[in-house]
């Protein structure tokens, strides 16, 4: 019992002369730790004969609870000490401006990706989506694009290498996203439809105004009576809402696509006068897109009778509609991932696009 009561004390002192959390951590793992003073008097419980446990196990259990208490209780009074001295010796000057934070822009891709979808479904259109590696039928045979053409070169196309022995043709990463039409029409209730296609495409190329991998969008409407008349209003509709210019003229000009017929390039009118492009007026015209009437082969190879059903289709860079209506001059930057060029071209995320918004 002596024992007992001069290691409480000598505990007591120890833990009343502490000065730090630090100094009452020591404290701590000398009498509580793995290998702590009380902690191998707990462990010697064991060995004790039933009497001598009977007597001296509850007295040891009674004095870790009340040293426990006590380091609890001390590091209480130190937690408040140190707290009314930082309060006294620190001063904070809360009539200060902040410091100044740079808030995320959303990237002009998303942001004109958002606007073209909004406007699209504001004229009855439905999104669809596929893969970006291809199978070399969706990709080009099914869209009537012959084996002789020069789409399906290397040096245009990204392929795929197979680990298997199969002598069909190899995949490749879709040079556009048109499979996703093909693989829309397959479907059980496909047609009629009309649908939009967003979504990232890959080709062989690099400069000023070609990248390696961009975005493309592509519209696809298959009814039993659609015409080109219905494709005219359609992008017209489009070009003056994503625009903003209510009055915007194109130009159809003829053209071939191997999965239209017939088709059309569409051109916008423009002015370059002083260097700056301005849309709508002027004496210019300016590509924007192509666009015809689904190919009758087309239909067939997605088990659609051309003789019940017919179509339109339109595809259009969205990087390239990005560049035009604010203003950007080289497709490159889209992927440099400069912050600096961000913070410039992006866009505040609240800022969502609308029809109202586009067209006020």
């Amino acid at each position: 019992m002596d024992d007992i009561n001069e290691i409480e004390n000598s505990y007591r002192n120890a833990i009343s002369s502490a000065a730090s959390l630090g100094d009452l951590e020591k404290i701590r793992v000398k009498g509580l730790g793995k290998k702590g003073e009380l902690t191998e008097l707990m462990k010697s419980i064991g060995s004790m004969e039933e009497a001598e446990r009977r007597s001296k196990a509850p007295k040891l259990n009674a004095l870790k609870s009340r040293i426990i208490g006590e380091i609890e209780k001390k590091k209480e009074l130190i937690t408040e000490d140190e707290i009314k001295k930082s309060t006294n010796e620190e001063w904070l000057d809360i009539s200060r401006p902040t410091r100044p934070s740079q808030n995320g822009k959303i990237h002009p891709i998303s942001q004109v990706t958002d606007e073209v979808v909004e406007i699209f479904s504001d004229l009855g259109f439905s999104i669809a989506e596929g893969p970006q590696v291809e199978s070399d039928w969706y990709n080009f045979d099914a869209l009537n694009i012959p084996p002789e053409h020069p789409a399906r070169q290397e040096f245009d196309t990204f392929y795929v290498n197979s680990n298997s022995d199969s002598e069909s043709p190899p995949h490749v990463l879709r040079t556009h996203t048109s499979p996703v039409q093909i693989r829309h029409m397959e479907k059980k209730g496909g047609v009629p439809c009309r649908i939009i296609v967003p979504g990232k495409v890959f080709r062989s190329d690099y400069d000023q105004t070609h990248t390696p991998m961009f975005n493309q969008l592509e519209g696809l409407a298959i009814d039993e009576d659609l015409t080109m008349s219905h494709l005219k209003w359609t992008l017209e509709e489009f070009c003056s809402k994503f625009f903003e210019v209510p009055d915007l003229e194109l130009r159809f000009r003829a053209s071939h696509f191997p999965f239209t017929e017939p088709s059309a390039e569409v051109d916008i009118r423009c002015s370059w006068e002083d260097n700056i492009l301005k849309l709508g007026q002027g004496d210019s015209w300016l590509e924007i897109l192509g666009s015809g009437m689904v190919h009758p082969k087309v239909l067939s190879a997605c088990n659609v009778d051309p003789n019940y059903f017919q179509g339109f289709a339109f595809g259009m860079g969205i990087d390239r509609l990005a560049m035009l209506k604010y203003g950007i001059p080289d497709l490159r930057s889209f992927f440099e991932g400069d912050v600096r060029w961000l913070d410039h071209y992006g866009f505040d995320p609240l800022d969502k696009p609308s029809i109202r918004s586009i067209l006020s």
